[in-house]
C-alpha cells in the first residue's frame, strides 16, 4: 500500500473507534535484515523548500516481524541532482560511502555545496550487524530555496484601490473585495524544469494556466510577519521590540502546468493576521503578493518571472474576508477564466508596488494547513422559518462546501456556524449559471452543525460537506482500553488539538480568540508529541517563541506569535525552556537544544529578576495579564507565588538539565543548584505543619513534583488523597495541576485513585463534558467560555505512560531505549499504546487472560527497552508460550536469548533487556 493511503486508513480508523489498532509501519517489511524506509529531510518527506544549506536527513530502518535483535551498524547516503543520476549510481552531490555509525537520524548533509532553488535527490543503505548491504532505498528529494537575499529579483505588489495601511489603523472592520492579480508571459522553448517561489500576506492562493498550484490552504503559515505600526498609541505595555520577526514562503514544482506559447500567472488574496481587526489582534498593512517563477528549459537556458510593476489587477468575487469576522461570496462577480492566458485584461489597473514586510524571508519549515477530512452530515432538519440545520455529528474546525447547487441568480445563501463562540459569518451569492459550488478561502469557523437559510429546493446530503482544516500533521499514536469512556476522552481532545493547529501554530481554542497561548502550548506539548508526527510543527513553532523573546529583557509573551493584549503568566513564558527539552526528550535533537538553549537562559534570568530575597518568585507586574497563576480552576486557584515559583524550579531544573545535554558542566551545576534552592524555599514558604499539607487546588502536586523532603511523603501523600475524597473522587485543579495530577498518584502508590478521578461522570470531570454531548474538550470544568480547549487534555498521557507504561529514557532521548512499566487496574481488562518514534513503532499492551497477565511489547530496529511485568506469587513466565529458562526453581537472569534477557525478579515485577522485535511476556 502507498504511505498516504495508510495515513488516510489510520484516520480513518482513528475517528470510527477512537483510536488505531496497530501503526502501519509503512512499506511491505523485508523477510530478513533490515531496510530504510519513512526517509526525511529536516523532519519533512519530500520537502519542496528547504533553506538550510546542509539539511538534516533521516529515515526508520524496519525489520521482518518475526526478526529480533537487529541494530544498524553502518549507513552510505548518497544524493544527486536528480532520480536518473541515483539509479545510474552517479551521485554527482555526495557520496557519504560507507560509515561506519547506528545513526539514522538527523544526519546532516556534507556533500558539494548547494544552491538556490537545485533539486536534490537521495536515497540510504544500512548494514545490519551483521550480513550484506540492505538495498538502497527509494528515492526522496528535498529542494532548495532562495539562500541569499539578492536571489529574490521579485517586488511585492498589491491592489491599487488600497494603501499600505491595515484596516485598524483606517478605523474600519470592512474590507474592500480580495485583489486578483496576474501576468502574462510566453514560452518559446521545451521547459526543464520550473520552480514558482511565492508567498502571499496574509494569505494567498497562486495559480498557473487556470489552475490552482498546491493543496495547501491558508498560507503561509502564521508569524510575526513585522513591528506592528502605532503599538505604541495603543497602550499596548509591551514594546514590539522581538527577536525576531518572518515572513515564510512556499516552493511549488509548476513543470507541468507550463506550456509552450502564452501563459498566465495569477494570485489571490487573504486578509489573514496580516490585515485582522477585532479582538486584541493588530494589523500590519494591507494584503501583498511576491512570486518568484525560475524557469530552466532543455537548453540549459533559464528565465524568470517576477513579481513587479507590469501585473494587473482587479476585484475578486469574494466581497468580504476577515480572520475574525468571515467571508462572503458573490458569485455574479466572478470573472471566468481570469487567470487563463486568454483572458481579456485591459479594464484591469496596474498594480501597486508595496513596501517589504520588515520580517526575514525564509523558507515555511512547518506543515501547511490542508483540507484534512471531509465528512458528511449525519442529519439535516427543515425548521418552521424554511431553514435546513445539518448536525455533522462532532465539532470541527474548518468549513461547509456546497457542492452542485442551482437556483437563480442573486439568491445569497447564508451559512451559520453554531458553536457556544461562533465567530464569522459566512454567505455565498448565486450567479444562477448552472451548478455552482462554493468553501471558504481564507478564513476558518468551528462548528458541529449550521443552519442555512435561503437554499433554493431541497437540501440534499450531497450538497453539502464539512471540511476539517488544520495544519498537516500525521496521527501516529493510538491509545486503546477496555474503559469506552477513556477511548472516548482520548478521542475528543485529539479532536480539539486538530482543531487548533492552524498556520503550525497551536491556538487556545480556534473561534473566539485563535491565538497561539504559549501556556496552553506548553502545557499541551508533550501530549502532542505522544499522538502526532510533531517534530516539523514544533520546529517551526519553537522558532515562533524564541523570536517573541523581547530582545532586551528576556520576557517571553504569552502567545506566539505574538498578538498584543492577550493574558497570561510565568507559566506562559515558561515554554520557552520547556517546550525545546520537550522536543528534545521525543526528538533526540540537540540541535534544536542547543540553538534555543541562550533563549533558555534570558528566560530564566528575566525570572529571576522578580524573585524575592527568599528565593520565591511571584512576578506582579503593572499589568495584570501578565501575571496569571494557574488558570481555570474548579473552584479556587492556588497562590500565585506557590505558582510562579514552581515554574521558576521547573525552568531552573530544565535549563540544568539542557547544559549537562550540551556539555556544559558548569552551567549545569549552577542551575541545578538554583534549582534546588528554589526548591527549598518552596518547602519552607508553603508548607503547612497544623495542616500536614501544602494545600488544594494543586499545591500538594506542585510540591511532590519538585520533591518534598523524605520525612513529609507520607504526609503529603495522605493530604492529597485527603483533600480528592473530600472532593468526592473529584479533582479541583487548573490547567497546570491537571497536567500533574494523574501520573504523580501514579507514582505514589494511588493510580487507583488517579482511574477513579479520570472515571468520573459528573462534574467536575472528563466524563461530565462527555455527558453533556462534548466531542471536544472544554476550557473550564463547568462548561463556561470556549468549549473547544485542547489544554486540560495535558493530563491524559497517564494513559501512556502510567495505565500502558510507555515512558521514554531521558539519558537516550526519542525512544532509542525506552521503558514499560505498565500500571494496570482491577477494573481494566486490557490496555494499549503505539506510536511511531523517530526510529520507528514502539508499542505496549496488556491484557488479562486467564489467571494471568499478558504484556505485548514491540520495539523498533537499533532500539531497547527495560519491560517489567507484574508477576504476582506463584506466577510463573512466559514469553510467546514458552516458559523461561528454570534452574532448579529459579529462572536463570542475566543471559540473552532469542532478543531479551531477564535481569531479575523483585518488588512484584520480572525487570527485562528488550532488544529489537515484538515480543509477548506473560505472567500466569
Amino acid at each position: 500500500m502507498h504511505p498516504p493511503f495508510l495515513r488516510i486508513l489510520q484516520l480513518f480508523l482513528f475517528c470510527l473507534f477512537g483510536s488505531v489498532p496497530f501503526v502501519i509501519a509503512g512499506p511491505t517489511q523485508p523477510k530478513k535484515g533490515i531496510v530504510p524506509t519513512h526517509l526525511t529531510c529536516e523532519y519533512q518527506t519530500d520537502p519542496q523548500v528547504v533553506d538550510d544549506q546542509y539539511p538534516r536527513l533521516s529515515w526508520i530502518n524496519v525489520s521482518a516481524p518475526e526478526a529480533r535483535d537487529k541494530r544498524q551498524i553502518a549507513w552510505q547516503i548518497r544524493v544527486a541532482t536528480s532520480p536518473e543520476r541515483l539509479k545510474a549510481g552517479k551521485p554527482d552531490l555526495w557520496d557519504s560511502k560507507r560509515v561506519n555509525s547506528d545513526a539514522s537520524t538527523l544526519i546532516r548533509y556534507a556533500g558539494l555545496p548547494l544552491q538556490s532553488g537545485q533539486q536534490c535527490w537521495w536515497q540510504v543503505r544500512v548494514w545490519p550487524e551483521n550480513g550484506r548491504p540492505s538495498d538502497w532505498s527509494e528515492p526522496a528529494y528535498w529542494c532548495m530555496g532562495l539562500l541569499n537575499p539578492s536571489d529574490w529579483k521579485a517586488q511585492w505588489i498589491g491592489a491599487p484601490w488600497q494603501g499600505e495601511e491595515p484596516l485598524d489603523q483606517l478605523g474600519t472592520e470592512n474590507p474592500p473585495p480580495a485583489p486578483l492579480l496576474r501576468k502574462t508571459f510566453r514560452i518559446d522553448k521545451a521547459v526543464k524544469t520550473a520552480r514558482a517561489f511565492v508567498t502571499g500576506l496574509g494569505y494567498f492562493e497562486l495559480y498557473l494556466n487556470g489552475k490552482k498550484v498546491g493543496d495547501d490552504v491558508l498560507t503561509p503559515n502564521q508569524t510575526n510577519y513585522d513591528k506592528r505600526p502605532g503599538l505604541e498609541k495603543k497602550g499596548i505595555p509591551l514594546d514590539d521590540n522581538l527577536k525576531e520577526y518572518r515572513v515564510m514562503y512556499l516552493a511549488y514544482d509548476v513543470t507541468a502546468l507550463l506550456k509552450k506559447g502564452e501563459n498566465a500567472v495569477g494570485g489571490i488574496l487573504g486578509n489573514g493576521f496580516y490585515n485582522a481587526v477585532r479582538h486584541w489582534v493588530m494589523g500590519y498593512g494591507s494584503p501583498r503578493f511576491l512570486m518568484q517563477l525560475q524557469i530552466e528549459y532543455q537548453d540549459g537556458s533559464h528565465e524568470t518571472v517576477i513579481t513587479d510593476g507590469s501585473w494587473k489587477a482587479s476585484k475578486s468575487a469574494i466581497v468580504h474576508d476577515m480572520i475574525y469576522t468571515g467571508e462572503h461570496y458573490d458569485a455574479r462577480l466572478e470573472q471566468p477564466g481570469w487567470n487563463e492566458a486568454s483572458f481579456d485584461d485591459s479594464n484591469w489597473k496596474p498594480v501597486a508596488i508595496r513596501r517589504a514586510p520588515g520580517g526575514k524571508l525564509v523558507a515555511q519549515n512547518g506543515p501547511a494547513d490542508r483540507v484534512m477530512e471531509r465528512i458528511a452530515p449525519v442529519r439535516i432538519e427543515k425548521l418552521e422559518n424554511g431553514n435546513y440545520r445539518v448536525d455533522f455529528g462532532q465539532e470541527i474546525s474548518g468549513w461547509l462546501r456546497i457542492n452542485r447547487v442551482e437556483g437563480e441568480a442573486g439568491r445569497k445563501i447564508g451559512i451559520r456556524y453554531l458553536c457556544e463562540s461562533p465567530v464569522g459569518d459566512n454567505s455565498y451569492t448565486l450567479k444562477g449559471e448552472g451548478p455552482e459550488s462554493y468553501a471558504t478561502r481564507f478564513t476558518w469557523y468551528v462548528f458541529r452543525e449550521v443552519e442555512i437559510s435561503q437554499w433554493p429546493g431541497e437540501l440534499k446530503p450531497e450538497q453539502i460537506t464539512a471540511e476539517a482544516v488544520y495544519s498537516n500533521v500525521e496521527t501516529t499514536g493510538s491509545f486503546e482500553c477496555s474503559n469506552e469512556l477513556f477511548n472516548t476522552i482520548n478521542r475528543i481532545w485529539w479532536r480539539s488539538q486538530t482543531d487548533n493547529m492552524h498556520g503550525a501554530v497551536a491556538s487556545d481554542c480556534p473561534h473566539r480568540e485563535r491565538s497561539a497561548y504559549t501556556g496552553d502550548g506548553q502545557v499541551s506539548s508533550s501530549m502532542v508529541m505522544h499522538n502526532f508526527d510533531a517534530a516539523s510543527f514544533y520546529n517551526k513553532w519553537i522558532a515562533d517563541i524564541g523570536g517573541a523573546q523581547h530582545i532586551q529583557t528576556g520576557y517571553v509573551p504569552n502567545g506566539a506569535p505574538w498578538q498584543p493584549g492577550c493574558g497570561g503568566g510565568v507559566g506562559w513564558g515558561a515554554a520557552m525552556n520547556i517546550m525545546p527539552w520537550e522536543f528534545y526528550l521525543h526528538y533526540a535533537d540537540r540541535d534544536l537544544l542547543e540553538k534555543y538553549y541562550p533563549h533558555m537562559v534570558e528566560q530564566l534570568a528575566f525570572m529571576q529578576t522578580w524573585v524575592d530575597p527568599t528565593g520565591i518568585m511571584e512576578m506582579k507586574d503593572e499589568c495584570t495579564w501578565k501575571n496569571l497563576g494557574d488558570w481555570c480552576p474548579v473552584s479556587q486557584f492556588p497562590p500565585t507565588a506557590m505558582v510562579h515559583t514552581y515554574f521558576f524550579w521547573r525552568c531552573a531544573d530544565l535549563t540544568a538539565q539542557a547544559a549537562k545535554v550540551l556539555n556544559k558542566p558548569e552551567e549545569a551545576e549552577r542551575y541545578a543548584a538554583l534549582a534546588r534552592k528554589t526548591n527549598e524555599a518552596f518547602q519552607e514558604k508553603f508548607w503547612n505543619a497544623e495542616e500536614q499539607s501544602y494545600g488544594p487546588y494543586g499545591g500538594n502536586l506542585f510540591a511532590l513534583k519538585m520533591g518534598v523532603p523524605q520525612e513529609r511523603i507520607e504526609a503529603v501523600r495522605k493530604s492529597l488523597k485527603r483533600i480528592i475524597e473530600s472532593n468526592d473522587n473529584h479533582l479541583d485543579t487548573g490547567i497546570f495541576g491537571t497536567q500533574i495530577l494523574f501520573e504523580l498518584l501514579a507514582e505514589n502508590g494511588m493510580n487507583d485513585l488517579a482511574y477513579e478521578i479520570m472515571n468520573q461522570r459528573t462534574a467536575p470531570s472528563f466524563g461530565a463534558w462527555i455527558e453533556q454531548g462534548a466531542t471536544t474538550t472544554w476550557e473550564q470544568w463547568d462548561g463556561g467560555n470556549s468549549r473547544n480547549h485542547p489544554m486540560f487534555g495535558a493530563g491524559l498521557t497517564w494513559f501512556y505512560r502510567k495505565l500502558v507504561g510507555v515512558n521514554i529514557d531521558p539519558d537516550t532521548p526519542g525512544y532509542r531505549r525506552f521503558i514499560v512499566r505498565p500500571q494496570p487496574v482491577e477494573s481494566l481488562s486490557f490496555a494499549r499504546y503505539s506510536q511511531r518514534s523517530i526510529y520507528g513503532t514502539v508499542a505496549a499492551g496488556w491484557e488479562r487472560k486467564g489467571d494471568g497477565l499478558e504484556l505485548q511489547v514491540e520495539v523498533p530496529v537499533g532500539c531497547t527497552a527495560t519491560v517489567y511485568l507484574p508477576v504476582e506469587p506463584g506466577q510463573f513466565l512466559f514469553e510467546s508460550g514458552k516458559e523461561l529458562s528454570k534452574k532448579e526453581d529459579r529462572y536463570v537472569t542475566g543471559k540473552q536469548k532469542n532478543g531479551f534477557r531477564l535481569n531479575g525478579i523483585a518488588d512484584g515485577h520480572a525487570e527485562l533487556a528488550v532488544t529489537s522485535g515484538r515480543y509477548v511476556f506473560t505472567a500466569r
